[in-house]
């Protein structure tokens, strides 16, 4: 059968202004993320705080809007009080989620220098595994109250005058996993997230709270556990939790370029659930989602099962350092698209994680920081799917795989941006042999001409990049777009991300 790809795309046509947190990322003490990562005094960039300003330019380059922090795993044994206060009397503590030395010489203070520096926002977590309802809320005012109060003061006295206003809240993280230190049943997680929250709440009613979710949608309580925490926590909280990885372990890559249709049978499943609660507790709010933890991880964990069971208790052992390819970027790509496409409900998604910890950005202790493969559709989407979430008439041809039926040979979103009147497609082309035509109708958008057409492709599906070499990065191809009146024709090469702008 020929390959197609047709859309139809109009203004009217909306499924959600988009917001900018779904390209939100995360830093965790875990690995190289923050030592060797962001921060390295006397690295030949380190600026007056420490920080390596190479990775400064390249975190501001994706304009990521938010970040989630301290974890992770990390956070559910985590004592907040070690990371403040003057740095040389901060103890040294055991993280038993990774096996590693925490010497607590970047803590909340610095972090929020840090993410200043990025401009971004601070995502926060809260230890609900070894602490609880006064901790959280002892943390809140150390961060949100302006002064007056035992914590507030106790901030003030640590050099931070002004408050963090740090307004979005982690209720614990994968509270369900038997791997997460202090993990808890879905009736008990319920009943301490709600007085947490309540709690919370009652001395900041500014804030947003994250309630957990399911650590992957292989749980055997999913998606009971949504329901139960749910009914406990809805008048409380504003989100739920997701978390979701992708592999392709057997090589088979067909298989893995569907697996994006996982993500998004998952969003649709939780989305049920909430209302089902909503509409068990006769509520009025919808509870959206907050997809705090996706990518791409699976080259590296192996090693890392058998480093850390083996060499435990250094400080930033190189950990969960996967080299991504260029297949990996293209579903980097089709995750992001969907991500898009449930703007409706999804409101908060982070990319996990940012520098060296199956990352985006990668850099060399004493030496340079580079872009992975799948730096680049984050970069493409966090920059230019800002905007309205448009809902198209689209119709391609189709195939199955290992795993997957009716796999549309096209995927799509498209992003309307009113205030620069721009329109932007993103398109990856799945197909492994055959270059397919997208031909797309933008009769609503009279007057609007090709900007760029930026793809992305390789030869090699496991071509990686590297300090030495990028063998993967976007061009330009305008040749493979031409717009006639209202229709727009684009050539889609095979296993290509595409990413096609067009402006008045």
């Amino acid at each position: 059968m020929e390959k197609f790809a047709k859309m139809i795309v109009d203004r009217d046509y909306k499924i959600s202004e988009i917001d900018k947190r779904i390209y939100g990322s995360f830093i965790e003490h875990l690995g190289r993320a923050v030592y060797t990562g962001i921060y390295q005094p006397g690295h030949e960039t380190a600026d007056e705080d420490g920080f390596r300003q190479d990775v400064i330019d390249l975190v501001r380059e994706l304009q990521v809007p938010v970040i989630r922090y301290p974890g992770g795993n990390f956070v559910s044994s985590f004592n907040w009080e070690d990371s403040v206060g003057p740095v040389n009397q901060r103890p040294h503590r055991l993280d038993l989620a990774w096996r590693s030395l925490e010497t607590n010489e970047v803590g909340l203070g610095e972090f929020s220098r840090w993410a200043g520096k990025v401009g971004a926002d601070v995502m926060m977590a809260v230890n609900l595994g070894t602490r609880g309802v006064a901790d959280a809320c002892n943390l809140l005012e150390y961060c949100n109250i302006d002064s007056g109060s035992r914590y507030s003061d106790l901030r003030i006295s640590h050099g931070a005058r002004d408050p963090y206003r740090i307004k979005t809240w982690c209720l614990g993280n994968e509270m369900d996993g038997p791997w997460q230190i202090g993990a808890r049943t879905m009736t008990e997680y319920g009943r301490l997230a709600c007085e947490t929250a309540k709690a919370m709440k009652q001395m900041d009613p500014d804030i947003e709270l994250v309630s957990c979710g399911s650590s992957n949608p292989q749980m055997p309580t999913y998606p009971q556990w949504e329901a139960v925490t749910l009914e406990n926590t809805y008048d409380y909280v504003d989100y739920i939790s997701m978390h979701e990885y992708f592999g392709n372990p057997t090589g088979d890559t067909a298989n893995f370029l569907a697996s994006s249709l996982e993500m998004d049978h998952f969003i649709r499943t939780v989305i049920a659930v909430c209302d089902f609660v909503k509409a068990k507790k006769r509520g009025t709010k919808d509870i959206n989602l907050s997809f705090d933890e996706w990518n791409v991880w699976f080259h590296s964990n192996e090693k890392d099962n058998e480093f850390m069971r083996e060499h435990p208790w250094q400080q930033a052992p190189s950990l969960l350092e996967d080299n991504y390819t260029f297949e990996d970027a293209l579903v980097v790509g089709l995750l992001l698209m969907t991500l898009m496409r449930h703007s409706d409900r999804v409101k908060i998604a982070c990319l996990a994680q940012l520098v060296n910890v199956i990352a985006p950005i990668m850099t060399q202790k004493d030496g340079t920081a580079w872009k992975q493969t799948i730096y680049y559709p984050y970069q493409h989407a966090s920059v230019y799917g800002r905007g309205i979430a448009l809902e198209p008439v689209f119709t391609s041809s189709r195939h199955d795989t290992h795993d997957y039926t009716d796999v549309t040979d096209v995927e799509t979103a498209a992003v309307w941006n009113p205030e620069k009147e721009e329109l932007t497609i993103f398109a990856v082309n799945r197909d492994l042999k055959e270059d397919i035509t997208l031909t797309t109708d933008i009769g609503s958008f009279e007057g609007y001409k090709l900007l760029e057409h930026i793809v992305m492709e390789s030869r090699d599906l496991k071509a990686v990049n590297s300090a030495r070499k990028q063998n993967v990065k976007p061009v330009d191809a305008n040749d493979r777009t031409r717009v006639d009146g209202r229709q727009v024709t684009s050539r889609l090469g095979k296993a290509s991300w595409n990413v096609i702008r067009l402006k008045k």
